[in-house]
């Protein structure tokens, strides 16, 4: 049962938006905006992970390079289906993807999230990875919800 870490494939689309779902990240109707790039252009940057055990998806992972930059990407999206969190699974899959990006000589990897108490549990995981908070945008995302910027060198 060692899960396999993969590029994500247009039949994997209904099982990513379980894992979001599952989450109530967000509406998982704003995913067939997100990923349509990666389907419909044979030279996009972006990257879409996913990882499966036993061909079920449990987690997605979604980083592009950030513009006007050289070798920085932005991590958009990290989710690990309800039923398989605090088994390790995120770690496993941001370790790959760090990994990749080192790879193709990359330096940055930067992940945001928010500031509201809801999140404590993500910025305590980009923390227990070697993120630093970077900074802190007072009322980025609405009125009372700040945004949390966490960096690390991959190289």
């Amino acid at each position: 049962m060692s899960p396999i870490i993969r590029k994500v494939k247009k039949e994997d689309f209904e099982s990513l938006k379980a894992v979001i779902d599952s989450n109530n990240l967000f509406p998982s109707e704003l995913l067939d905006e997100m990923i349509s790039d990666f389907f419909t252009n044979e030279n996009t940057t972006d990257i879409w992970l996913t990882m499966e055990i036993e061909k079920e998806i449990i987690a997605v992972i979604y980083c592009v390079p950030e513009r006007m930059t050289v070798g920085t990407f932005n991590l958009y999206l990290i989710a690990i289906h309800k039923n398989f969190q605090g088994r390790g699974f995120g770690a496993q899959i941001m370790t790959y993807l760090e990994e990749l990006l080192q790879k193709s000589n990359n330096r940055i990897l930067i992940a945001e999230t928010s500031g509201l108490p809801d999140f404590e549990q993500t910025r305590k995981f980009y923390k227990k990875l070697n993120y630093q908070q970077e900074a802190i945008i007072r009322e980025f995302y609405q009125k009372g919800e700040d945004k949390v910027i966490f960096w690390k060198k991959l190289n």
